[in-house]
């Protein structure tokens, strides 16, 4: 899987979490190795899993020393288990120690969020239901996090509050109805943008398409009501889930019918897969 992120996004990432842990220094790796000590490390997977955020790992590698050498011996969207190998470095022992725990959490963090996603993927295979993110993503590493949700197989849904219009509840209290908010959205949007409402009740999924909503975002409903929902919808406009989906209800949501389901737990409440480096060799 190809790194999705503009070069300026991952080199500020990278230097925001290095300056972070690093400050004026690795006082540790600066008063115990001597610099221009060669050595090899491996970073490996001790948990199973699918694996996402390789290049950000080989890019803290690489700001800390230009000539660091990172082999590739897997890649972003497989499937791992305990004791795969997923990065080979060769280079200056300071280099690997001093970025080891970044580039770590960049790893376990990610790996985490695509290995949560495809699980879900899985729980709905064969239902025509696509599994998406949402925007509860953690400030400032919200393309790593969409991208991880990628490598598990998952969909975006919008990046930001910029590429897409979601007519939630407040929206709509303000607008004083969905028809209103729905016909200012039209006049001022460009043709582009598609329109999604958010329904709490079969009332206001009526009132949704009425209006002539793109999308109709079925929120904290049951299975059953999000049947009956998108019964009522028909092929009008395509349909989402939203709301306290779990592993274990995610099936029966999929087999209501909806077009999409976005899952807030993707990005906001994923373990972190269990990933180590290990120094493997060290030459004086």
């Amino acid at each position: 899987m190809a790194p999705a992120l503009p070069n300026w996004v991952l080199e500020e990432v990278v230097s925001r979490a290095l300056a972070e842990d690093v400050g004026a220094g690795d006082m540790t790796t600066l008063n115990t190795v001597d610099e221009g000590t060669p050595c090899a490390a491996e970073i490996a997977a001790r948990a199973t899993g699918v694996v996402a955020g390789l290049f950000v790992a080989e890019a803290v590698f690489r700001r800390l020393n230009a000539e660091m050498v990172v082999t590739f011996m897997t890649h972003d969207g497989a499937a791992v288990g305990p004791g795969t190998p997923l990065l080979r470095l060769d280079g200056d022992a300071q280099a690997i120690l001093t970025g080891e725990r970044t580039a770590l959490n960049f790893l376990q963090r990610m790996s985490g969020t695509a290995t949560l996603t495809a699980r879900f993927v899985e729980a709905v295979r064969g239902t025509g239901a696509h599994i998406c993110d949402t925007r509860k993503t953690a400030p400032g590493l919200r393309l790593l996090d969409k991208y991880a949700v990628r490598a598990g197989g998952g969909h975006n849904h919008r990046i930001g509050l910029f590429d897409g219009i979601l007519i939630k509840d407040n929206h709509i209290r303000a607008a004083g109805g969905i028809r209103g908010a729905v016909e200012r959205a039209r006049e001022s949007a460009h043709h582009l943008l598609a329109v999604e409402v958010e329904a709490q009740s079969m009332d206001q999924v009526e009132e949704a398409i009425a209006a002539g909503a793109d999308v109709i975002m079925l929120d904290n409903m049951g299975p059953d009501e999000a049947r009956q929902a998108v019964a009522l919808i028909g092929r009008r406009c395509r349909t989402e889930v939203s709301g306290n989906v779990s592993l274990e209800t995610v099936r029966a949501y999929a087999e209501s019918g909806v077009d999409y389901i976005s899952v807030g737990a993707l990005t906001h409440s994923a373990p972190a897969l269990d990933i180590s480096l290990e120094i493997t060799d060290t030459q004086d």
